[in-house]
């Protein structure tokens, strides 16, 4: 029986994965020639083709998709023995390696990290931060095991359950003439709204909310990540529907202001997520209950 050799299987699932040797090789900190010649030996081993070098990006052959899901599930595998390993261990030793969009993974997750680490230095902690596509592609393909979305992702494969609330509001630049007074939807026409990239969860709520307010033909402009929409209501450049949590700092010394827009875009929930498949191990299924336990943002004060 033909014998696979699992240093090469991996090295051709990230080929795949990063959609060329080159990135494959920068990935694994390896030389082009040197991933290219692994591939081109499991490819021999294995008397098939495996990745179609003929376009701009390596894809795989018919032989290649096969093998590829298959090495999916191995590797995947693998790291579940080493969480059932790791929960005999306990919480003496391991990692907790996380993912989060933008706005909890900016403004809710490094701060409970910080408290994680603090009861338990000897896990190895990090903190992916993306939009919602990127953290649920990583999440999909066993890169992270635990994340926190704001808003539901959209895959079946994936579990969630909610943390916290989230209530979105409209800033703008100070000075504007609607601030301090109940605003209609329909005086916002001829405003800028600055939106976030496609894929964000806060791009999603922010089209909704446009819908809703029979807004869809109003001026946009499209930017990437959070910090730049601030900077950019900040100058004056429009107004934005964001969370409340991601401009608390802002409100507080005045960079900032609220338009009170009623109706109100409705809340969104924040979600704790892993795959349906995936073990979660004694430092992910850990900080999940530091989750589930929380009642309040940090920034917030709980109300008596």
């Amino acid at each position: 029986m033909e014998q696979l050799n699992f240093h090469r299987l991996w090295i051709f699932l990230q080929v795949i994965e990063c959609g060329g040797f080159s990135a494959a090789a920068a990935k694994l900190y390896m030389s082009q020639p040197s991933v290219s010649n692994q591939v081109r030996q499991l490819e021999t081993s294995l008397g098939a083709p495996l990745v179609d070098r003929s376009g701009a990006y390596a894809t795989p052959t018919a032989e290649g998709e096969v093998l590829a899901e298959y090495a999916r599930r191995l590797f995947l595998l693998a790291d579940e023995a080493i969480t059932a390993v790791r929960q005999v261990q306990g919480l003496g030793r391991g990692k907790l390696h996380i993912g989060g969009t933008s706005t909890v993974g900016t403004y809710l997750l490094p701060e409970l990290l910080a408290r994680f680490h603090q009861d338990h230095p000897n896990i190895d902690c990090g903190l992916f931060v993306g939009n919602a596509e990127q953290v649920a592609e990583r999440l999909l393909a066993g890169q992270i095991a635990l994340a926190v979305f704001a808003g539901e992702p959209t895959s079946a494969a994936i579990r969630s359950e909610p943390i916290l609330p989230d209530q979105p509001v409209v800033v703008t630049a100070p000075g504007h003439p609607l601030i301090g007074a109940p605003v209609a939807p329909h005086q916002l026409v001829g405003e800028h709204f600055i939106l976030r990239e496609k894929g964000s969860s806060t791009r999603r709520m922010q089209d909704a909310a446009l819908i809703a307010w029979d807004l869809r033909l109003a001026s946009t402009i499209e930017m990437w990540g959070m910090e730049t929409v601030k900077q950019a209501v900040q100058s004056g450049l429009g107004v934005s529907l964001v969370s409340e949590h991601t401009v608390a700092r802002e409100l507080a010394d005045g960079r900032l202001a609220v338009l009170a827009v009623e109706p109100a875009s409705p809340a969104r929930t924040i979600v704790a997520a892993h795959r349906k498949d995936r073990l979660l191990a004694p430092a992910e299924q850990a900080f999940l209950t530091i989750l589930r336990a929380l009642r309040h943002w940090p920034d917030e004060t709980p109300t008596t």
